[in-house]
């Protein structure tokens, strides 16, 4: 865990001594966003003649508004994310049975090649039998016929 540091900080004209594990830049950072918050309304003419303590419920409320904001939209996100993991694992799925496949095919389709060149070769042979056959018959008719 990492050690506990401290910062003098400015929240609304006030020094404050913030503590925390975070590190004195976050604690400045976390100031100066509650210092943006406080100028917003200062800068709007109707809220700056509120009581000081309508003024701080205010702010309050917008840094609660800004914060359930930024929750919803981590949840959204992490849902997006969710579902790109989820389509992401069924595409390497898909990938992977369709290079399964292809190898399949690939594997069917080189024994198919060779069972073609065996047909061929029986082909010829057939064939040339056949010529013999046929040669062998129109010889023995011509002798027939001498």
């Amino acid at each position: 865990m990492s050690e506990k540091s401290s910062a003098e900080v400015i929240i609304g004209g006030k020094v404050y001594t913030l503590s925390g594990y975070e590190g004195e830049e976050y604690l400045q950072r976390v100031s100066a966003y509650i210092n943006n918050k406080i100028n917003e309304f200062d800068a709007m003419e109707e809220i700056r003649r509120f009581p000081p303590e309508m003024k701080a419920t205010l702010v309050e409320l917008n840094i609660a508004d800004d914060y359930f904001k930024a929750k919803a939209q981590i949840e959204k996100l992490e849902e997006e994310i969710e579902l790109k993991d989820r389509e992401l694992y069924n595409l390497k799925h898909d990938l992977i049975s369709n290079q399964i496949k292809s190898e399949s095919d690939e594997k069917s389709m080189k024994e198919l090649e060779a069972e073609n060149r065996e047909l061929l070769l029986n082909k010829a042979r057939l064939e040339a039998s056949l010529e013999d056959a046929l040669l062998g018959k129109v010889t023995a008719m011509k002798k027939k016929e001498n």
